[in-house]
């Protein structure tokens, strides 16, 4: 039985409850992290998989409070150390750090303080952990926990294996009083069970929280013309933090220079620039002074800023492991961040091409991950549930109304039967050998050399496409794929027919989108949220932060200060009760704050409005999908001619947004829908009848056993009938 949070009382008789409370300024915790902690204050190794975001630093900052000794925490980047350091330091506690950063002097000076037992947490990377002068340190302090941050670093199998991790088994051995508890965000289950073999850990003792992120708004959009892509983008989010990713250090520069030249406020990092311009350019980043970093990846993983509203990737990442990592980077504070992959199939070509350049051994998964990542960037499902499903997690909604395929229902869908046919012909005619490009400039009729020289000028599908443009036939080509019309080969793009195709051929429809587009949740703000004078605070957060010479988010996160515009506090009792304001913020930062909301409130005849302890914080949030819309108007009395005049699309789509509700557990009247079928009532229960006997799969079947007679906009809607009669 797993101790509970009430029974973990600290040698002081303060609570862990009281600690969050008093220091980090939170009312409640987040899933997990009470049992967490409850059994690290029990004293029994813990293994932690918690997405980035997700509240991991709490697992091991509080019970370091509590318990009496010292916490090392090992950290494997200098920026995370600091980071989290300077971010403990403002709450009041003494956390300290070794690393190459210090000087001759500084390093001494910690040192002593460390062993002069006035030190609570010390991070250090595990270079300089496994050091025999840190480990005699160490010998003569009171160590009472060990936490291993990014533990993935341990398994072999991990996305990002470092020999120094797996060295850390010796120094558990070495210290066996100290609690360890290890920590990371992807870990496959593969992962999981590697790093517990190592360390030594007791199933029972893994504790697993969701890796959703519902914040994070997931897209994908095929790759067109990268900087016009990436100006809309940072078009639409102006003014808000931001990285963006390339895959190579020539990319990072042509791109932020690009953008300069826009007047994008915008620095490059990577690996190819000097260490003083690296630490330059992010701690430009970190203070709000360049609002977006272009990088590798190389950049990231030491930066624990909360506000990060967007990542962008303009080159796609190597697997999902990685992918997930990146994105994680955005939202930390749990507000709404935006994820953007711009999808190329030569982005996948170039990675195939390093991967074969590569160890033999490691190839062959290298590729698998890759495949599957692929997939993923390809396929029409919820975005969400695939990468959680990739984790292991089994719970999960088809659908998350924050992705774009989840929101795909907002594009009309139209019937795309005939430019498959012309797509699906081409492919058999040029033997299955060649990949999407070949096939659009044969049906676009180019006069490209190697269309020529081949003789496909002569194929009868030879210019019979030039209805899209290259563009759009690259989007119905990858939809034609996601449908299962088509597979490709991930060695050499080549494009082969399936079961599925040869129905098209026979007249199977297809229905899809002609055009991509990129597609965003909207956001709701709260009510009463004072967008101006959010402005003004953070500003004066800003030039708090440029005095001490540290990050604003040190000062407040967004949340905070998202409250202070909602609830308006006049006094520090109420001040007391925001999100993220502790003791220590409250003695400091109080009387910074509160005249400038006072000052607002005054200019806009605005008072403050009470905020109870129990209240949550209230942030920017997703608003429905247009499925959910259109389904919850025809549950509440709307026709579908109704629905129809109020979005401006045809019969068909208002029908497949019906569908789609239905399918994802919405209740529909089924009476009303059978009464908006314009069949006589004997024909309709037939077709219903047909569906029943038939299947609900495919629409041919039925289309032909009625000779034609009833119309594919019918089939739809009375087969909607069928499935809910038959559940």
């Amino acid at each position: 039985m797993l101790p509970s949070i009430a029974d973990a009382i600290a040698p002081d008789h303060t609570s862990p409850q009281e600690t969050l409370r008093r220091v980090f300024g939170y009312n409640d915790f987040r899933p997990r992290q009470a049992e967490i902690i409850a059994n690290v204050l029990h004293r029994r190794d813990t293994l932690v998989i918690m997405p980035t975001g997700g509240g991991k630093s709490l697992c091991y900052q509080l019970p370091a409070l509590l318990l009496d000794g010292l916490t090392v925490v090992v950290s494997p980047l200098i920026a995370l150390m600091q980071d989290q350091v300077g971010q403990l330091r403002q709450l009041g506690v003494a956390a300290v750090c070794l690393n190459s950063s210090l000087s001759a002097a500084d390093y001494l000076a910690t040192v002593k303080k460390v062993r002069q037992g006035e030190v609570k947490l010390l991070y250090v990377a595990p270079e300089t952990l496994l050091r025999s002068e840190l480990l005699m340190l160490l010998e003569q302090c009171r160590l009472t926990l060990l936490a291993i941050d990014e533990a993935h670093c341990i398994s072999q199998w991990g996305h990002d294996f470092r020999p120094e991790y797996r060295q850390l088994v010796e120094v558990r051995q070495r210290f066996p009083q100290a609690v360890c508890l290890a920590l990371t965000a992807t870990a496959t289950p593969r992962v999981q069970a590697d790093i517990k073999a190592s360390l030594g850990f007791r199933d029972e003792n893994e504790f697993i929280t969701s890796f959703d992120r519902p914040n994070l708004f997931v897209a994908v959009t095929p790759k067109v013309h990268t900087l016009r892509q990436t100006l809309a983008f940072l078009t639409a989010h102006a003014g808000q933090s931001g990285i963006i990713y390339c895959n190579t250090q020539r990319q990072v520069d042509e791109l932020s220079a690009a953008l300069v030249e826009h007047d994008i406020a915008c620095l490059p990092y990577h690996a190819g620039l000097d260490s003083a311009t690296r630490r330059r350019n992010q701690t430009a980043f970190l203070r709000d002074n360049t609002p977006v970093m272009v990088a590798t990846i190389a950049f990231g993983m030491g930066i624990d800023k909360p506000d990060v509203r967007f990542v962008l990737h303009v080159d796609l990442p190597k697997d999902i492991e990685s992918y997930y990592q990146q994105i994680g980077r955005a939202g930390r504070d749990g507000l709404r961040a935006d994820c953007l992959l711009l999808y190329s199939y030569g982005d996948v070509q170039t990675i195939r091409y390093f991967i074969s350049q590569g160890a033999a051994s490691e190839q062959a998964e290298r590729t698998q991950r890759l495949q599957t990542l692929v997939r993923w960037a390809e396929g029409d499902a919820c975005r969400r549930r695939a990468l959680l499903t990739y984790f292991g997690e089994t719970d999960i909604a088809d659908v998350c109304q924050m992705c774009d395929n989840c929101l795909a229902g907002a594009q009309e869908r139209v019937d795309l039967t005939v430019p498959a046919q012309k797509f699906l012909s081409c492919v058999a005619r040029t033997r299955e050998l060649f990949g999407a490009n070949h096939i659009i400039q044969v049906l676009r009729g180019s006069q490209a050399k190697e269309v020529l020289q081949r003789g496909h000028h002569q194929l009868s599908t030879y210019g019979i496409g030039q209805e899209f443009s290259v563009e759009q036939w690259k989007h119905l080509a990858r939809q034609f794929i996601q449908q299962g019309l088509l597979t490709q080969d991930m060695q050499y793009g080549s494009l082969k027919l399936t079961e599925k195709a040869r129905a098209v051929f026979k007249g199977e429809p297809v229905w899809g989108t002609v055009a991509a587009a990129t597609i965003s949740a909207a956001v709701a703000a709260p009510a009463g949220y004072e967008a101006a004078l959010f402005e003004r605070l953070r500003a004066h957060r800003k030039a708090l932060a440029d005095a001490q010479g540290a990050p604003p988010y040190m000062i407040f996160s967004d949340v905070t200060l998202q409250e202070m515009v909602i609830y308006l506090p006049h006094s520090k009792a109420a001040f007391a009760l925001l999100q993220g304001v502790g003791q220590q913020k409250l003695a400091r930062y109080a009387d910074e704050f509160l005249p400038l909301i006072a000052a607002y409130c005054r200019e806009h005849g605005l008072s403050e409005r009470t905020k109870t302890v129990t209240d949550g914080p209230r942030r920017l949030r997703a608003g429905k999908a247009r499925s959910e819309e259109v389904g919850d108007a025809f549950v509440a009395g709307q026709s579908i001619a109704d629905l129809m005049e109020a979005h401006s699309v045809k019969r068909p789509t208002i029908i497949s947004h019906l569908g789609k509700y239905a399918q994802e557990g919405g209740t529909l009247p089924v009476e009303r829908l059978r009464a908006e079928s314009t069949l006589p009532a004997v024909v309709r229960d037939q077709v219903i009848a047909a569906f029943r006997n038939k299947g609900f799969d495919y629409l041919r079947p039925i289309f032909d056993a009625f000779a034609g007679d009833v119309s594919y906009d019918e089939l739809h809607l009375l087969r909607i009938v069928a499935r809910l009669e038959a559940t």
